[in-house]
């Protein structure tokens, strides 16, 4: 492929157009071989619970305690995540955070005598505490043991959100075109902002010249798409000094082949650190193909309760889907207005209305959805951890919604990563939720555990930039069988 500039917006069509197939059920077989004995305990660290957004029937723990590790280890499947919700935290709050869940895997992994393998599972659009938390992970891991790390895998490609790697640029496709991250919206994150598409260059950007675009090794859709499973392996073979792995993909064929070569450079001694987006963990976890949930395996008929729907991501998708949800008659709407965290009575005020209002909705049989309002709480220049304190406030609001309302939904809708994830964790009190699959490409549902405030509930994790505009309003028509 020509070298282009990564700040060039592209066809899909012209992208994808000029890569060639490659046979499916060769490759197919060839991971299953492979997978077969690597004999490691894979676990995901998810920043925000969007990250089971391509598996099913894999546990979700939200607490990182060795009680909790110990249970994933023990388990059948090859996999588990951590909930750590680290988006929503201080960079200080992160490092802790990784400490700990590392420190615990080793405990775990020495009393069992299991090799383990860690994902740090962040956004597609990548952003994040990068790369804070792999940083951390590493030193914690190589501290504690002999295992020396030789590089970190860069893999932000994930389909069902649009996100792509061509040519080491890493896009978001809007519509008929891939945009380059770097001009997205995303990359203006207040918290987490970055200026480069091209992965190298990003790494290089957020390692502060740590990590650079020249000592990256870039594993090539050209090699991927040959069915190069040696060449790849020896570029594997030859990183070390945790430099990055950069691998590009435009679907699921291309992580199978990469992931075949990463099995064989790992059963050959390497280690890898990895940084991923949500298709990574599906292949090396051998989770199977599913098809989109039903209503009849999301909703339980003989409630007449009305469902509860929360929006609090800002970002423009959804705002959009927002909109496009608001057109259905069969949903009572509640604005929150989020910006009376500034004065803490009248926020309390507002809080216990809301709450009033979606009692008795729900009770009645009518489903209502609450959404923060849609105008930035801005407080100037400067200001980002500021912004962020204020935010975690505002998210332990919405949460408190749930906290406090007595009586159950019949399903739980929340939009964005913070959002569901305190909902989850704090709101609905999981300890360990099962992952049921999808109601729509990208967008899990969890199984609420025993231990949880309705024990059963049906959880949509609803990301804040994935889907199209009708996305969320087709996703709670299925749920309100309308």
């Amino acid at each position: 492929m020509n070298t282009i500039s990564s700040t060039e917006k592209r066809l899909v069509k012209d992208v994808f157009d000029n890569i060639p197939a490659v046979d499916v059920n060769v490759v197919n077989d060839m991971l299953e071989k492979e997978l077969l004995d690597l004999n490691k305990k894979i676990i995901v660290l998810d920043d925000d619970p969007t990250g089971v957004q391509t598996v099913h029937g894999i546990s979700v723990y939200t607490d990182w305690s060795v009680d909790s590790i110990e249970k994933g280890f023990n388990e059948e499947n090859s996999m588990f995540f951590l909930l750590t919700n680290s988006r929503g935290f201080t960079a200080a709050e992160t490092e802790k955070a990784h400490k700990e869940i590392a420190s615990n895997a080793l405990e775990v992994a020495k009393k069992l005598d299991k090799d383990f393998i860690i994902i740090s599972r962040g956004d597609s659009t990548l952003r994040g505490h990068y790369p804070l938390e792999t940083k951390v992970l590493m030193e914690t891991i190589e501290s504690g043991s002999d295992i020396k790390f030789d590089g970190e895998v860069i893999l932000p490609f994930f389909k069902e959100g649009g996100r792509f790697t061509v040519d080491n640029i890493h896009y978001v496709q809007y519509e008929d075109y891939l945009v380059p991250a770097g001009e997205t919206e995303f990359a203006k994150d207040r918290t987490f902002g970055f200026t480069k598409s091209h992965l190298g260059e990003w790494v290089e950007e957020k390692s502060n010249g740590e990590f650079k675009a020249e000592n990256t090794t870039y594993i090539s859709l050209e090699s991927l798409r040959a069915l190069d499973v040696e060449t790849i392996t020896n570029q594997l073979l030859e990183v070390t000094d945790f430099n990055k792995v950069v691998v590009n993909a435009v679907d699921y064929v291309d992580v199978k082949v990469f992931t075949i070569a990463l099995v064989k450079a790992i059963k050959s001694g390497k280690h890898f650190m990895f940084r991923s987006a949500a298709a990574f963990t599906k292949i090396i976890g051998g989770v199977s193909d599913k098809g989109l949930l039903t209503r009849a395996e999301l909703v339980d008929e003989e409630s007449n309760h009305g469902g509860l729907i929360l929006v609090g991501s800002h970002v423009k998708k959804t705002t959009e889907q927002l909109e496009e949800l608001k057109k259905c008659d069969f949903i009572e709407f509640i604005e929150f207005d989020v910006h009376l965290v500034l004065h803490p009575e009248k926020f309390e005020a507002e809080v216990d209305r809301i709450i009033e209002a979606c009692e008795n909705f729900v009770r009645s049989g009518k489903t209502v959805a609450v959404y923060t309002r849609r105008e930035r709480l801005d407080l100037g220049e400067n200001k980002q951890e500021e912004e962020l304190k204020l935010s975690v406030k505002i998210s332990d609001a919405v949460t408190s919604i749930v906290q406090r309302i007595k009586v159950r939904p019949r399903y739980i809708v929340a939009k964005g990563g913070i959002t569901s994830s305190d909902i989850g964790t704090r709101g609905l009190e999981v300890k360990r939720a099962t992952v049921a699959g999808q109601i729509k490409p990208g967008i899990p549902v969890w199984f609420t555990g025993e231990e949880s405030k309705f024990p059963g509930i049906t959880y949509i994790i609803f990301p804040g930039n994935v889907g199209a505009k009708t996305t969320l309003k087709e996703a709670v028509e299925i749920l309100d069988n309308k």
